[in-house]
């Protein structure tokens, strides 16, 4: 590590079976070579933050795990791709773990949002708007799925479970050899 490099840390965070957080990787790793970060830390996690992973599980032992780090001095810098990688619990939750995160001598910087790359008391009120329009965004996300399953559901399609497919059809086709076997032997039994 050269004397002008300053240790980085990178979280990375995905919530879907679907995200990969290979996508965010070439990002990260550029924007860390153009500022001279030596990243020391990656801690990568495929767990919703918002969805059963805030109230514990992996994203609460991960987030416990970066705090500690940063108390050691592995790191001085926190690399996101977006601030609600790192939290989606709204302006309060986010400046509560970017004050913790200053108070143990590190700095988060934002891939996607470079405002947040500023001084800490500018950060403070844009972390605020943004994670109230963050959490904004996430409660019309939400109710225009509900909505939408409403009105399917009205329309008479059902939602949850999985389509019928190959397996079902051969459990109904042994179902019916099943059912003709049965009746006939209860015909034969009866003649």
């Amino acid at each position: 590590m050269n004397s002008n490099d300053t240790k980085a840390a990178v979280w990375m965070r995905v919530s879907t079976d679907e995200q990969r957080s290979d996508n965010q990787r070439p990002e990260i790793e550029r924007f860390a070579a153009h500022h001279r970060y030596q990243v020391s830390e990656t801690y990568e996690l495929d767990d919703s933050a918002w969805n059963g992973g805030k109230d514990g599980g992996e994203y609460q032992a991960m987030l416990k795990r970066v705090m500690d780090d940063a108390w050691q001095g592995k790191f001085e810098v926190l690399i996101v791709w977006a601030l609600d990688r790192l939290t989606r619990g709204g302006a309060e939750d986010a400046l509560r773990i970017l004050r913790q995160l200053r108070e143990r001598g590190c700095t988060v910087v934002s891939i996607q949002e470079s405002w947040l790359n500023g001084s800490s008391e500018v950060q403070d009120v844009l972390i605020s708007f943004a994670g109230w329009v963050a959490q904004q965004e996430s409660a019309r996300r939400s109710a225009r799925i509900k909505a939408a399953i409403a009105r399917g559901k009205a329309e008479g399609r059902s939602y949850g479970g999985r389509k019928p497919g190959q397996k079902d059809k051969r459990k109904s086709e042994a179902r019916s050899v099943a059912a003709k076997v049965t009746w006939a032997k209860r015909k034969a039994s009866a003649a």
